[in-house]
């Protein structure tokens, strides 16, 4: 072997790899890093456009053209107008054939106006005078500048989204409990189911007893004395018969009306109860 043989030389870099050293890419073109602007970069010259005046349609160019020069739109100088129009539309016909294919009508409604105004005047069968081939044009801009104007002022008024935003507020539900109210039909019922209870300890005693409302409206203010709540059977004794019962339902009924005691239910079909009415200190 020959010992002064040399070792081959490592490769050479490839030319089109950035020879970067803690360099920072400007940008990335597919995935790849960019490192330095392009030098032959091409932007083309209608890439850019700016438009001071946009117009909405035909009458709207024609309408700015008119108000601009304060022309008299009863009385529209057809040549200066169809002028100045024709140059506009021929700058939008270059960048753009389709919309400029309405502004194209209203110039040829213009030329057609201007080539009747230069005609002498035919009179009608009538002996009348012809109307001005202007007018029809006239009312067509009259309209839509009002039209133009109403949409202003509509657009000038506040909108929700836009102007002003809508308050909401949140509003806790209370923590007491409210229980519903007690219908007429399921006291009348409760009272059916009492009275049923009250025949089975009805005796055959013939007795005269004088009952009094107010006496029976004070024991069932002391019956509820120092209770949350008392179911409504409760408050009757069936076997007293039913002589008491009806005064005691009497003077529940009175207790109920002077706002003295309240009738609840914890739910739809549930058993009555009867508390004091809560007066505050």
């Amino acid at each position: 072997m020959n010992d002064d043989v040399l070792p081959p030389a490592p490769p050479a870099p490839e030319a089109d790899t950035p020879q970067v050293v803690d360099g920072i890419a400007v940008a990335r073109l597919y995935g790849e890093p960019l490192f330095a602007l392009p030098t032959d970069l091409y932007i083309p010259p209608d890439a850019l456009e700016i438009f001071l005046e946009a117009f909405e349609g035909p009458l709207d160019l024609l309408l700015y053209l008119i108000r601009k020069q304060n022309f008299n739109i009863l009385d529209i100088p057809m040549a200066d107008v169809t002028r100045q129009y024709l140059a506009y539309v021929e700058q939008i016909r270059r960048h753009n054939l389709e919309l400029a294919a309405d502004y194209l009508l209203m110039a040829a409604m213009l030329i057609e106006i201007k080539s009747r105004m230069l005609l002498p005047p035919k009179k009608s069968d009538d002996g009348q005078e012809p109307e001005d081939p202007r007018a029809e044009l006239v009312r067509r801009l009259l309209e839509y500048e009002q039209m133009k104007l109403a949409a202003a002022r509509l657009d000038a008024r506040p909108q929700l989204g836009r102007d002003v935003l809508r308050a909401q507020v949140t509003i806790e539900q209370a923590i007491t409990p409210r229980f519903p109210e007690v219908d007429a039909d399921d006291i009348r019922a409760a009272w059916a189911d009492i009275m049923k209870r009250a025949k089975l300890h009805q005796h055959h005693k013939i007795t005269r007893e004088q009952l009094s409302v107010r006496e029976y409206m004070s024991v069932v203010l002391r019956r509820l004395q120092g209770e949350r709540f008392v179911e409504f059977r409760d408050l009757f004794d069936v076997t007293r018969g039913p002589a008491v019962m009806v005064v005691t339902f009497i003077a529940m009924l009175e207790l109920a009306r002077e706002r003295l005691l309240e009738l609840t239910q914890a739910e739809a079909f549930a058993p009555i109860y009867v508390r004091l009415s809560y007066t505050p200190h």
